[in-house]
């Protein structure tokens, strides 16, 4: 006749209590199964992106800016957005904004502009959201962040879902 251990008695009660009532995690991303988005197009002084694929536009959004929105990064505080052709270069599940979606500045281009000077570029340019940060200082700021470019919550979810790396961001004036 089979007598269990206390060991093998204990796994099979916890295994019966992990399966009985223990709510599942919702998913933490969505999906995205439409058409692939091939680029972005930033406007920053109508502060309207497009996600486009091919010539069609997937979806729009309005968004806030660095501190100092005009004019096109050039050094490490400046509080500048940049200008010009990026591409989409790494995600962030664990931003402190929710969610973020990297851009490649600096380039080439912006790291030698900088180093005439003996400054820095900086870096970190991002698509994010507001996060606990953001959601205080955006009622009273529309452009509020470092540099980057900042939707609600709710839009980078929809944003992290629907880009891949290498996707171009064209970002004008």
């Amino acid at each position: 006749m089979f007598h269990p251990t206390r060991r093998q008695l204990s796994l099979s009660l916890l295994a019966v209590l992990a399966a009985c009532g223990t709510p599942q995690p919702r998913p933490q991303f969505k999906t995205y199964s439409g058409p692939p988005v091939t680029q972005i197009v930033v406007y920053k002084g109508q502060r309207r992106m497009h996600l486009l694929s091919g010539r069609t536009v997937l979806k729009s959004y309005d968004f806030g800016l660095g501190n100092q929105p005009v004019g096109h990064k050039q050094f490490d505080g400046d509080g500048k957005t940049p200008e010009g052709l990026y591409y989409v270069d790494r995600f962030n599940p664990r931003s402190r904004y929710h969610l973020s979606v990297g851009i490649s500045y600096p380039n080439e281009r912006d790291k030698a502009y900088a180093a005439q000077f003996g400054r820095h570029p900086g870096g970190d340019i991002m698509f994010h959201g507001r996060g606990p940060e953001g959601n205080r200082l955006a009622p009273k700021n529309r452009d509020w962040t470092a540099g980057c470019i900042t939707v609600t919550d709710e839009e980078i979810e929809d944003i992290y879902a629907m880009l891949r790396p290498g996707v171009p961001v064209m970002i004008y004036p």
